[in-house]
């Protein structure tokens, strides 16, 4: 049976109405929200045809950046999308979008990029003739307090994330209708979101987060092969690395995971957000984060501080 709690999720943000009144960059153009279009022969809307990226602003500067850019230019050549800008471009037009809004922190912004307009509506890639689709939704956006103390209570879903073969995880593409499924699959099993196994039936990743567990002092996450290549998750391996807190990229099932001391999830929104229970079954005794997902937390704040200061460096010796 469903529990009574509502559902929530890892992107739940504090409500604000500056967000009601914003401008959104498309294609060139920061146009009010509510007139914010593309076509509906657009590629990204037919199809998935697209990939995205979020990131969040921190005291004037997109934190890591570089990391996001790699990512995002990557998975655009695989798919044969130019968009004819580089990363200065891409960053160029984040800034006017943030600067329009009024923005210097606490403000996440969703990058979206399509093959653009079609002129039939079918799936060949090559009826996309008029350019690339760009947009950037940029929101003020502070994660939700209470997840903090709460956590995110997960379900194991039939839902997995597939072989590269079929649809490479590691694409960040518009095609998320496996994730979608997945987390309702969670909801309709009481829960907030999806814990998603990899084809081997080894726990892999949440169907918005990648997962994290704490097992006698160790940090446990997945090989990485089956899961979205995500920059808070490289992140958190390299602060455990650096801080004698022993990590380990490996396969592992429910039932190291039901038995954790710990759990949470990375991603750029929420950064770390504790586990409170993945199938009904509590993690660990404290309640929200535990005493390691406290101090990756607190490192990693050290980390997007020292990454905004070496982009402000960089930038004030640029002009």
């Amino acid at each position: 049976m469903p529990m009574d709690t509502p559902e929530i999720s890892t992107h739940d943000a504090e409500a604000d109405p500056r967000n009601d009144r914003l401008l959104i960059y498309v294609n060139g153009a920061l146009v009010p929200k509510s007139e914010a279009k593309v076509s509906v022969y657009d590629s990204g809307f037919m199809l998935g045809d697209g990939m995205w990226e979020g990131l969040r602003l921190y005291d004037g500067e997109w934190a890591f950046f570089d990391d996001h850019m790699d990512r995002l230019f990557n998975s655009l050549k695989s798919v044969s999308i130019d968009i004819g800008i580089g990363p200065d471009g891409v960053r160029d037009l984040l800034d006017r979008t943030a600067a329009a809004n009024g923005m210097v922190s606490d403000a996440h912004c969703r990058l979206m990029v399509t093959r653009g307009r079609k002129v039939k509506p079918f799936q060949h890639p090559g009826l996309s003739r008029f350019g690339p689709t760009i947009v950037a939704v940029v929101e003020h956006s502070k994660p939700a307090e209470d997840l903090q103390s709460r956590g995110i209570r997960l379900a194991t879903v039939p839902q997995v994330r597939g072989l590269p073969t079929s649809q490479d995880p590691k694409f960040n593409s518009h095609s998320k209708l496996n994730c979608v499924i997945a987390c309702l699959q969670a909801e309709q099993a009481g829960a907030d979101e999806a814990l998603m196994l990899d084809p081997h039936g080894f726990v892999n990743t949440t169907n918005a987060c990648n997962f994290f567990i704490v097992r006698r002092g160790e940090v446990w996450t997945s090989t990485g092969d089956y899961c979205m290549n995500g920059v808070t998750r490289a992140n958190v391996i390299e602060i455990c690395r650096q801080n004698d807190i022993p990590v380990f990229e490996k396969n592992f099932s429910l039932y190291e995971a039901y038995g954790a001391d710990e759990a949470f999830l990375t991603g750029t929104f929420g950064a770390q957000t504790p586990v409170a229970s993945i199938d009904g079954k509590d993690i660990g005794e404290e309640g929200g984060a535990g005493s390691i997902t406290r101090r990756i937390r607190a490192l990693y704040k050290d980390l997007v501080a020292q990454n905004v200061a070496g982009q402000q460096s960089l930038r004030g010796k640029k002009s």
